[in-house]
């Protein structure tokens, strides 16, 4: 058994693919040059695998494209949401003080007495 294979629980052997066959396999597949039938067979994986791959690769790119901006470096989904996260804690920071502030000139010092 080489590196890139496994055993299953019914004891039959599992191909593990590399990122780049998985690619190659994707295009494949994107491209009509096989169906997910004659690729799962060749290159010896479940046809569920295959098409497994295919909707993580479909998602990737889509989620790459969505992050793409024209002229500007592009952001992952996680980076751009952590950004509109941290403006969102700056924003109700702000907000909190702001009462605080108004609160406080509101009811003005009480006494120690």
């Amino acid at each position: 058994m080489t590196e890139s294979q496994s055993t299953s629980a019914r004891g039959k052997p599992r191909r593990r693919l590399a990122p780049s066959e998985k690619y190659e396999l994707y295009v494949q597949v994107l491209t009509g040059q096989a169906t997910q039938r004659e690729a799962a067979e060749k290159w010896g994986v479940d046809r569920s695998t295959v098409v497994h791959i295919c909707r993580t690769a479909k998602q990737g790119a889509l989620d790459a494209l969505a992050a793409s901006v024209p002229g500007r470096p592009g952001v992952s989904a996680e980076a751009a949401a952590l950004a509109q996260a941290r403006a969102e804690i700056e924003r109700l920071r702000a907000t909190v003080t702001e009462q605080a502030v108004a609160m406080h000139l509101h009811q003005g010092k009480s006494r120690w007495d």
